[in-house]
């Protein structure tokens, strides 16, 4: 397997796993916890809101290592 092979298996497994973490940890209990479906909609929506500012946060992170690799 080549490097590049394994970055790419490695990412793959991340976000899968990550999609499941979201799904198990968030999604589902937020879901779980109203009745009416309007209410799960909005708790969806809010959740997937929360997924996205993760997300927003992860990338800012990556971003700040790849500027500030070569400059420590």
């Amino acid at each position: 397997m080549s490097n590049t092979a394994i970055t790419y298996l490695v990412a793959a497994c991340a976000g899968v796993f990550g999609i499941a973490a979201f799904a198990g940890f968030i999604l589902v209990p937020a879901w779980s916890s109203y009745t009416r479906l309007w209410e799960r909609v909005a708790a969806t929506v809010l959740s997937l809101y929360v997924l996205a500012v993760l997300v927003a946060v992860g990338v800012a992170g990556g971003a700040a290592i790849v500027w500030f690799w070569d400059r420590l």
